[in-house]
């Protein structure tokens, strides 16, 4: 059965502050997917994540399924560390109830952290309650810009497996940005390698050759190939 469309993107051209920072950017995901945007730093996939979200303006056309309802969970936000907020007062936020963030936070296996302030979370925990913020009103889309950023390795691999569990669980459909090409065989169905252009994209095992990953990243990249 053809999966429905969730999204599709047009020739997508993004000028900021006079500088073309996407060109010509088009691909389609179909619901269900795992889509992961490579590219190096300054490629413009942060830009891209927060233009398919309504924030910049662009030329060309993103068409999003009718009705869809998308979560957000950004790089880092290193000033919510700062205030003194509890994980419950977090939550409190987004206008739900103590009961639904019980919910969420089961979930997201943080039960025992409600009362905790956001401050004293480690960088692994207080990753997993922005993807518990961005659960909130049950999107079928999540957007991930590069979550495991500033995190060490074993929470790294807790992080995703959470990824997985959700989507499987919730049905999500879901775009990446990483530069973890492990979890990229692993995990994604398809990726996008993007430099401010799409310089390739399709499933990551016919596309990522070492020779398009030095194209894309300049030489610094040790390539590793997982085939399971």
């Amino acid at each position: 059965m053809e999966k429905d469309l969730v999204l599709k993107v047009k020739n997508l051209k993004v000028v900021l502050e006079k500088e073309k920072v996407l060109e010509d950017v088009s691909f389609e995901v179909k619901e269900g997917e795992v889509i992961t945007i490579l590219g190096p730093n300054g490629a413009g996939k942060t830009v891209l994540l927060k233009t398919l979200l309504g924030i910049f303006p662009y030329q060309g056309e993103i068409i999003w399924k009718k009705g869809i309802k998308i979560g957000y969970v950004p790089q880092r936000l290193p000033f919510i560390k700062n205030i003194p907020l509890s994980v419950k007062d977090f939550f409190e936020l987004k206008n739900i109830s103590e009961e639904e963030t019980k919910k969420i936070l089961k979930e997201i296996n943080l039960e025992e952290v409600l009362e905790k302030e956001i401050g004293k979370l480690s960088s692994g925990q207080f990753q997993r309650i922005l993807i518990g913020w961005a659960l909130v009103k049950n999107p079928q889309v999540l957007l991930f810009d590069e979550p495991m950023t500033g995190i060490d390795l074993p929470g790294k691999g807790t992080i995703y497996s959470l990824i997985k569990r959700l989507k499987e669980k919730r049905n999500l459909t879901i775009l990446l940005v990483s530069h973890d090409l492990n979890i990229v065989y692993k995990f994604s169905d398809y990726v996008i390698c993007l430099n401010r252009k799409i310089l390739c994209q399709g499933k990551p095992q016919i596309v990522l050759s070492p020779q398009v990953l030095e194209k894309l990243y300049g030489g610094e990249i040790k390539f590793y190939k997982h085939t399971h």
